[in-house]
């Protein structure tokens, strides 16, 4: 098992290397057949306004599945205990799954919705001016309920796949209110449509 851990406005220490490496290798012990790399990030907030100053992201690379958790406290350590628990219950949860295909959450999707509403006050959304991080990964077909126990594991709002029926990009997302929704590409007059 390969283990990179990368510090950003923080120097990691051999201490530091030293601790992630017994706590992820702890928490992996029992699933190191299905783990073919782990990546750690540490990371330091310099803004005064933020409390939980140190964060611990663990992106675990399993079998062709993308595992996924992040913890942020005000002490780097437990950063890295809280998200190499939490890194163990999801590869648990993983390994359940990959041995048993019952009780897979079932995803919906549907086909209107309103329109989001704006900020307060109509305020516009500003985003940044350029493009700021760039991720790559391999995007294997799979079905939605696939890419729902995809979702579970990454630790995200959304998860991006190629839908294994039609071959196109979709993007699966727990909603607000329950459940999960689809967003798929709709083509509109022979031209792919800008909603």
């Amino acid at each position: 098992m390969k283990l990179v851990i990368q510090g950003k406005n923080i120097e990691v220490t051999d201490a530091i290397r030293e601790y992630v490496s017994q706590k992820i290798d702890k928490a992996v012990s029992h699933f190191k057949s299905l783990t073919t790399e782990v990546d750690v990030h540490l990371s330091v907030a310099r803004n005064p306004r933020i409390t939980s100053k140190q964060a611990a992201e663990v992106t675990i690379y399993a079998n062709g599945a993308v595992i996924r958790a992040e913890e942020k406290s005000e002490n780097l350590y437990a950063s890295i205990d809280l998200v190499a628990d939490k890194i163990a219950r999801k590869l648990r949860k993983f390994k359940e799954r990959k041995n048993s295909k019952t009780g897979i959450k079932t995803a919906l999707a549907f086909a209107e919705t309103a329109p989001a509403s704006l900020p307060k006050d109509n305020q516009t959304l500003e985003l940044p001016a350029q493009v700021v991080r760039n991720k790559y990964f391999i995007m294997n077909p799979m079905t939605i309920d696939e890419a729902v126990e995809h979702l579970d594991l990454v630790d995200h709002d959304f998860f991006v796949f190629r839908n294994v029926s039609t071959g196109e990009i979709n993007v699966v997302y727990e909603r607000n209110h329950g459940g999960y929704g689809v967003i798929q590409p709709h083509v509109a007059n022979g031209s792919a449509s800008n909603h």
